[in-house]
């Protein structure tokens, strides 16, 4: 569980190495079109790694 970082961070990259880039930058494009909030107090996300 993670929260959204910016899409140049770090932490993004991070996140990408587990999940996959194309996978966060899908659940980006849904989060920015629903407006969840990003930051240390925006909204979180839960990545499950398929098999």
């Amino acid at each position: 569980m993670t929260n959204f970082h910016l899409p140049k961070s770090t932490l993004f990259m991070l996140v990408s190495a587990f999940a996959g880039m194309d996978t966060m930058r899908r659940a980006y494009e849904h989060a920015i079109a629903d407006g969840y909030r990003f930051y240390s107090y925006g909204d979180s996300s839960l990545l499950i790694r398929a098999v």
